[in-house]
């Protein structure tokens, strides 16, 4: 029997997180058939990732399931923050208010800048000479 939950999808930089939420659940979070912490080594990522459920006070009331690509391990945190939010206002509406004023809705629009011809990099020039 499948389970009924709730779907999301995060998008930060080129990563993309495919996020379920699933009630009642024990507060299991796994990330590509991974803990947290083993997936993204730095605390201060996972701490970022679980931030939607600390706010709603919903932690440890749901199991939630990830499913990332693309990107860095950074991007896909945010990713799956934003994945994260947008499943928990689909759970309950109410949240929605709580964490617009946190920002955790709002889609970081930031990507890398395309590189130009006749120049090293996106900005960078290379050196000139007067003579």
């Amino acid at each position: 029997m499948a389970r009924e939950g709730f779907y999301a999808t995060g998008r930060r930089k080129e990563s993309v997180a495919k996020v379920w939420l699933y009630p009642e659940g024990s507060g299991r979070i796994i990330i590509n058939g991974r803990k947290p912490t083993q997936y993204f080594c730095r605390e201060d990522l996972v701490i970022r990732v679980i931030e939607p459920l600390r706010v709603t006070d919903m932690e440890g009331k749901f199991d939630i399931k990830v499913k990332t690509s693309g990107g860095g391990i950074s991007g896909q945190a945010g990713a799956v923050r934003l994945g994260i939010a947008r499943a928990l206002v689909k759970n309950n509406p109410d949240f929605r208010s709580v964490l617009r004023k946190g920002g955790f809705l709002t889609r970081d629009p930031r990507m890398v800048e395309r590189k130009k011809y006749g120049r090293p990099k996106a900005r960078k020039r290379f050196q000139f000479s007067k003579r």
